[in-house]
């Protein structure tokens, strides 16, 4: 398989991860790299951990499902690679539904991210998330989505 689709479904697995309730797996993919909020202060989360406490924080999960009930939407994928290292831009759309919310989308913008091959493996070294557009947000994130513009 080229470089190109390893690192997308890099980027793809990331969404399956998250709409699964994995955190502990969506962590694992940022065990050597780092996510950047430039719309929160520049937020910069790096490591396994750190990545961990953040989603565990910010992230509804619902005991019914162990899942945060959304879906994220990724699309206009593309990738750039240059030897052991590769960028890559995309946009999310993320929809929710739950049985107090109607299906609906929430949060829509962008990631820049850049990953490095390590012992034949690609990886992400760092992903900034830009968003763009919000909607409720409320049966998602278990702080004030206002931080995040």
């Amino acid at each position: 398989m080229e470089d190109s689709r390893h690192i997308e479904n890099l980027i793809y697995l990331y969404a399956e991860l998250i709409d699964a309730g994995e955190l502990d797996a969506v962590a694992e993919l940022f065990r050597h790299g780092e996510i950047v909020a430039p719309g929160a202060n520049n937020a910069v989360t790096k490591g396994y951990q750190a990545v961990l406490h953040m989603y565990r924080s910010a992230t509804r999960i619902y005991p019914d499902t162990g899942t945060p009930k959304t879906r994220h939407l990724t699309t206009n994928v593309r990738v750039e690679v240059d030897g052991d290292k590769a960028q890559a831009s995309s946009y999310f759309t993320v929809i929710q539904a739950t049985e107090a919310l109607p299906m609906q989308p929430i949060i829509s913008g962008r990631y820049s991210d850049e990953f490095e091959k390590v012992d034949a493996s690609w990886r992400f070294s760092r992903r900034s998330m830009f968003v763009e557009l919000m909607g409720d947000l409320s049966a998602h994130l278990l702080f004030d989505a206002d931080t995040l513009a």
